[in-house]
């Protein structure tokens, strides 16, 4: 006897999480408020924007390489030419680029850590974890594939989507730092969006950024930030 095909049907669970996870992947209200939730807790609480990414990104269904989580082909170039890039990038900043800029020899937000051997441990984790790990996630990873399904993903459309975040990079730059932290975020932002946007991977623009940081508390630390201003213009 000739069998009766079987129907399947999807349970109303797995329908409502389909229509959740498109929701959250879209621009209507729930795909906005989720926008203004993640970057307004960079703000609060910069390591929650990088939870909240995290969480969108499994809720919604997207795949972890459209925020930029591809597995290099070598993790040991990858680290090598990261960190070597920071650092310099991080010495060009301070010797050229701001005194040219006008800013304040000394960083005094982050002065506090000179000599300050009891803050280190914490500082470290901060650049590492928060600055390298979370602030890459939400402004490249995330923004970049939130922009990228409006604007789309040629030349131009990706040459727009790394001056918005390295404008909103240095703006969130700021209210801690104030003008001179506001234009150096917001040239790193178009350093490290440009190295994403060639690569597609998030791993080297957070290595690079972690090195940076810890270039910068090294030269904080040691209290040669000024000595490094001086450098070349005396």
């Amino acid at each position: 006897m000739p069998r009766t095909p079987v129907r399947v049907f999807p349970s109303p669970d797995a329908s409502s999480d389909d229509h959740l996870a498109a929701e959250l992947r879209g621009f209507g209200s729930l795909g906005i408020l989720a926008i203004l939730v993640i970057l307004s807790g960079n703000f609060l609480l910069p390591p929650l924007s990088a939870v909240l990414v995290l969480l969108w990104a499994s809720r919604s269904r997207t795949p972890w390489r459209e925020i930029g989580f591809v597995r290099p082909k070598s993790w040991i170039r990858t680290v090598a030419i990261g960190l070597a890039f920071g650092v310099a990038f991080k010495l060009l900043m301070k010797t050229v680029v701001m005194p040219l800029l006008g800013a304040p020899p000394i960083n005094q937000a982050y002065h506090y850590l000179a000599g300050n051997r009891a803050a280190l441990p914490g500082a470290v984790f901060t650049m590492i974890v928060i600055a390298g790990f979370g602030e890459e996630t939400v402004f490249r990873g995330y923004m970049f594939e939130r922009l990228g399904k409006l604007f789309g993903s040629g030349v131009w459309a990706k040459t727009l989507i790394v001056l918005l975040t390295a404008g909103l990079f240095g703006v969130a730059h700021y209210r801690e730092q104030g003008l001179a932290g506001a234009e150096q975020g917001a040239i790193m932002g178009l350093v490290y969006g440009t190295i994403f946007a060639l690569t597609g991977s998030i791993w080297m623009p957070m290595v690079v950024h972690a090195a940076f940081d810890l270039a910068a508390l090294a030269i904080i630390y040691w209290n040669v930030e000024s000595n490094a201003a001086h450098f070349i213009f005396k």
